[in-house]
């Protein structure tokens, strides 16, 4: 089964948990992995083989207020069903500093920015599990 890297990633599993068994140097690691001897020391210090997350722990936005996200924005979606550009230009009104991008990443957080079919005996998508 394949490993899921992040783009900048330099070392799989599989050789993280190699430079942890291995008894050769720092610098002999890196060349024969072709990676940085930074690298070999951060994880030869570590007592597990994967990455840790990045970012922040709770992701929010930069643009809005938690009163404009959770009022304007996610009840005025989940109540008229509109497309992401009209809700763009209905509360671009109300919201001047509101980008078609932030409203994006709004919608994604909370799992409204894709329409429901309706009309559709389909199931609704589940999200893809990456533990």
């Amino acid at each position: 089964m394949g490993q899921i890297l992040h783009g900048s990633a330099s070392t799989t599993a599989v050789i993280r948990r190699t430079i942890q068994r291995s008894k050769l140097t720092n610098k002999a690691l890196s060349q024969k992995y072709g990676i940085n001897p930074k690298t070999v020391s951060k994880w030869r210090k570590r007592n597990y083989i994967n990455d840790t997350p990045m970012g922040p722990k709770q992701p929010r936005s930069t643009i809005l207020s938690k009163k404009e996200e959770a009022i304007m924005c996610i009840a005025f979606r989940k109540h008229t069903l509109l497309p992401l550009d009209d809700c763009l230009y209905s509360l671009q009104d109300t919201i001047s500093h509101l980008t078609r991008s932030s409203l994006h990443r709004l919608f994604h957080r909370h799992d409204i920015s894709r329409l429901p079919h309706l009309d559709s005996k389909k199931p609704a998508k589940k999200k893809f599990n990456t533990n």
